[in-house]
């Protein structure tokens, strides 16, 4: 049984990536105390994990917002012991997390199937309860969606990330020569000519003090930990969001993205990381390109030339570092290529841990056996 009240919902554009809903269940049924009846329990509200779905979708299927379980039947002559009310399945997108109105995080949903008990109904009128039913649990939980995509672009505003995203995929997000172009995560899929596809999430820009919540700050962070790799994208002549702010060479801008990300979540920086050396028609492309790799070769010889605060406990270490212009296409394929590469061999990772706890499980239940 599903019904309608109010819903609040955070959303970037058409991208809705938050959203608060009602959930009740159900109240139990009145037990028979001449008879010692008891009432069925009511029914449950849960949230299942189911693909295609999305936050946008289940604002446009249920538009308030509010789902209430079935109440459970009252004990009668008939029927002693009454049935258990009507659950209430709400379809949610995969990649979901569940957090209490006060932000504390109490489920999480990743796989198609799974399933989180949102609100559990009340119990049945019996002898404990004088007979009389009792109400079914009843909040406000919000739905926060991280983004899952293959890969993630990381990069400051203006690097480049909405064209290369274009030059490499299908996708068509809005490219302008201003700071902020994307203020929406935007989806694109690479094609390849064996029709394997990678999904790419170009993320709103960051800026200094991301983690601290600045700008778009956890917005754009809690995408980044649903990718499997990182794509960082920079520009090969360096970095200024403003006359405001200070300039940041190619290596800066590298160290404080992974600052950013470090400071965010200890995690995020031991992700496969790619790097998109961008914008390699500008003028003394190249010879930037050979400093930027003599400096990522051995960083710690260089880290002295820079701020202190802007330095990682852990540099990010790339598979691969790729030249690419979006203007003249240079590059291009030859990113694709990396990024399938990568894919690849995550995949094959994936698959070698999976096939070794199923060997362990598989030894274990035969050692139990024996015993």
């Amino acid at each position: 049984m599903v019904r309608c009240g109010g819903a609040v919902l955070r959303k970037y554009g058409n991208f809705i990536d938050s959203l608060r809903v009602y959930v009740r269940g159900g109240t139990g049924g009145m037990g028979y105390p001449r008879l010692g009846g008891e009432g069925g329990r009511g029914g449950d509200v849960w949230f299942v994990a189911q693909e295609k779905m999305t936050l946008k979708g289940i604002r446009h299927r249920y538009p308030q917002k509010r789902f209430v379980a079935g109440t459970g039947a009252n004990s009668s002559v008939k029927a002693l012991k009454g049935e258990k009310g009507k659950d209430c399945e709400v379809p949610v997108p995969l990649g979901i997390s569940i957090l209490c109105d006060d932000g504390k995080q109490i489920g999480e949903l990743n796989a198609a199937g799974e399933r989180f008990l949102a609100a559990r109904g009340g119990l049945g009128g019996s002898l404990a309860t004088n007979f009389l039913p009792c109400k079914g649990q009843r909040r406000v939980v919000r739905l926060d969606l991280k983004l899952i995509a293959d890969v993630g672009l990381v990069g400051f505003p203006n690097a480049g990330k909405s064209s290369l995203l274009s030059k490499i995929s299908h996708a068509k997000p809005e490219i302008a020569n201003y700071a902020f172009t994307t203020i929406q995560p935007e989806l694109g899929k690479i094609m390849y000519a064996d029709y394997k596809q990678i999904l790419v999430a170009d993320l709103p820009g960051l800026i200094e003090g991301a983690h601290a919540n600045k700008g778009m700050g956890h917005k754009f962070l809690k995408h980044v930990e649903r990718t499997r790799q990182l794509l960082l994208v920079v520009d090969i002549s360096g970095f200024q969001l403003s006359a405001k702010t200070q300039f940041r060479t190619a290596f800066e801008t590298i160290l404080l993205l992974t600052k950013e990300l470090e400071l965010y979540k200890e995690e995020l920086v031991t992700k496969p990381a790619l790097l998109a050396v961008n914008k390699m028609d500008l003028p003394c492309a190249k010879d930037n390109l050979n400093e930027l790799r003599k400096q990522l070769q051995n960083p710690q010889d260089f880290l002295h030339l820079v701020q202190e605060e802007i330095i990682p406990a852990n540099t990010l270490e790339f598979k691969d570092i790729i030249p690419v212009s979006t203007y003249t296409g240079e590059g291009i394929e030859e990113l694709k290529a990396c990024i399938r590469k990568s894919e690849d061999e995550e995949a094959e990772k994936e698959n070698e841990e999976y096939r070794k706890k199923k060997l362990l499980l598989l030894h274990t239940s035969e050692q139990m056996n024996r015993s």
